[in-house]
């Protein structure tokens, strides 16, 4: 298997052009599963195995389901200020930092599912409530110079999960777990 297909075995991330209630439907079903997703991605796991990188120089399964947690409630925070603010400014981070901490090294990786499924079913409930006018609201991300809009958001968070469990899934079979 090529690295590229390693790094995005679902593909690149694509956002739809225009917005689309059906597909926006279909992100939002997405952001809903991912806990569940994610469990199955790691059930039976031990700690060596939890320990293996997905590919060379890439990030372990335990890092990687830190990383969702750390990149899905910098998302949350993103959506709630899009909400309550006129295209703010975002604050990036720098995701391999935050992978190398101690809070991700040190903590059992259980502890990081559970506060996904929270934040996924109070991201959900928060996206499945607002109205077009609300999914059209923006953030400016000045890292990349772009402005974005919660339905394009949720797209784009709705393949980040899959793309990460597709990691995990696809490093699951090459090593028959």
């Amino acid at each position: 298997m090529q690295v590229e297909q390693h790094i995005y075995p679902i593909g690149k991330m694509s956002i739809p052009d225009i917005f689309s209630m059906e597909e926006l439907q279909d992100a939002l079903q997405d952001i809903a599963v991912l806990p569940r997703i994610l469990d199955n991605c790691i059930e039976n796991l031990d700690a060596h195995q939890l320990a293996m990188s997905y590919r060379e120089n890439g990030w372990t399964i335990h890092q990687i389901i830190h990383h969702i947690a750390d990149s899905h409630m910098n998302a949350f925070i993103r959506t709630k200020l899009a909400l309550a603010e006129n295209n703010p400014t975002i604050k990036p981070y720098n995701q391999d930092a935050w992978v190398i901490m101690e809070d991700v090294m040190g903590i059992p990786i259980n502890y990081y599912s559970t506060l996904i499924h929270a934040l996924h079913y109070r991201w959900f409930r928060l996206f499945e409530s607002l109205n077009e006018e609300q999914l059209m609201r923006t953030f400016y991300h000045p890292e990349y110079n772009t402005t974005t809009a919660i339905w394009q958001q949720i797209h784009s968070y709705a393949w980040h999960g899959k793309h990460h469990a597709e990691q995990i899934i696809q490093l699951r079979i090459r090593k028959g777990w």
